[in-house]
């Protein structure tokens, strides 16, 4: 898994949720650009008394997606609009690229601003997720400079709008 998401054919995932009664609760697209190898959880292997002895499986953390790249077509058992799931795909176009390190990145940050409750926030609150991400990116030694690089990234490609100096506001 961890091999395919690497590579630039990785397929686009559809998820869906349903109740007891077999009604669809959501139904959602995470496009490929979305995955990145820190959603994926190894499971244990497989017991040596197994078909497959030996073969390691894994799960897939959505949590882990920015909010952006979870394109929902039924959303609380409420289909959204064709035109709607269409923009909000196109939108995530954007920010596709070939470089797997350069696309944790760009994710990682997008995740962390998620994370932040309000729409407007400040650099130094993105700069509260800097242990977590040199955690998740040990190689590199300057996290506030590659946070700063990131959020004009997002800037420029519509996710994030600049305030002032230091403040940002979530689109």
């Amino acid at each position: 898994m961890i091999e395919r998401i690497n590579s630039n054919q990785n397929p686009n995932f559809f998820f869906l949720t349903y109740s007891k009664e077999l009604s669809v609760n959501n139904f959602l697209l995470i496009p490929n650009h979305f995955f990145t190898p820190n959603i994926i959880q190894k499971r244990k292997p497989l017991s040596e008394n197994a078909r497959r002895a030996g073969w390691i499986g894994c799960n897939i953390d959505i949590s882990n997606v920015p909010e952006s790249g979870k394109i929902f077509i039924v959303k609380n058992q409420q289909e959204v609009d064709k035109q709607t799931v269409l923009a909000n795909y196109n939108r995530t176009k954007s920010i596709k690229t070939t470089n797997i390190e350069s696309q944790g990145w760009i994710m990682d940050v997008l995740h962390c601003v998620d994370r932040i409750n309000t729409v407007d926030f400040s650099l130094n609150q993105v700069y509260q997720f800097e242990r977590e991400l040199q955690l998740k990116h040990p190689d590199n030694k300057f996290v506030k400079d590659k946070i700063r690089q990131q959020l004009q990234y997002l800037r420029d490609k519509g996710f994030i709008e600049f305030t002032e100096r230091g403040k940002y506001k979530k689109i």
